[in-house]
C-alpha cells in the first residue's frame, strides 16, 4: 500500500473514531460517569462549566459559540449552574446591557473534580495499553488538536 493510500486510510479511520467520540449518545455516557458525585453538575450541563473554565470569564452568547451550543440552552443550564453555586454573573464592563458568566470557587473545586476524574477515567482505559502507547497517543493527538485549531484560527483571522 502507498504513503498516500496508508495516510488516506489512517484519516478515515480517525475520523471515524472522532465521529464516533462525538455522537451525543457517547458524550452523555462519558459526562454522565464524570459527573457522578459531582454537586450541582450532570451530563447537560457539564459542556457549559468546563467550557467556561475553558474560555473564562464570557457572556452566554460568546460562550455558546465557543461551546457549540444555542445560546438559549447555554443560558438556561447557566442558570442551573448559579443556582447550584458554581457560576455567577457579573456585569460585563465592555457592555453595560450584557453579563458575563464566571466560576465561583465552587465552580473552580466541581472543574478540578471533574478534571480529576477525566484523568482518571482515561487512565484506566489506557492502563492495558502497551508501553509506550498512551504517550505516543497523547503527543499525536495534542498534535493533530493543535493543527486543526491553528487551521481554524487562519481560517477566522
Amino acid at each position: 500500500m502507498s504513503e498516500t493510500t496508508n495516510g488516506s486510510a489512517s484519516a478515515a479511520r480517525v475520523a471515524a473514531a472522532i465521529g464516533a467520540l462525538t455522537l451525543r449518545a457517547t458524550r452523555a455516557g462519558l459526562y454522565g460517569r464524570l459527573t457522578s458525585g459531582v454537586e450541582g453538575v450532570d451530563a447537560t450541563t457539564y459542556p457549559v462549566l468546563s467550557g467556561l473554565a475553558r474560555v473564562g470569564p464570557v457572556t452566554a452568547t460568546k460562550l455558546a459559540d465557543a461551546i457549540g451550543m444555542d445560546r438559549t440552552v447555554t443560558t438556561r443550564y447557566a442558570t442551573r449552574l448559579q443556582e447550584a453555586g458554581l457560576i455567577t454573573r457579573r456585569p460585563d464592563p465592555a457592555d453595560a446591557r450584557a453579563t458575563r458568566l464566571a466560576l465561583t470557587d465552587e465552580g473552580e473545586r466541581a472543574v478540578t473534580a471533574l478534571r480529576a476524574a477525566m484523568e482518571s477515567f482515561l487512565a484506566e482505559e489506557m492502563a492495558t495499553w502497551p508501553p509506550g502507547e498512551a504517550a505516543t497517543f497523547a503527543m499525536r493527538l495534542e498534535r493533530l488538536t493543535e493543527s486543526l485549531a491553528q487551521g481554524e484560527a487562519d481560517r477566522s483571522g
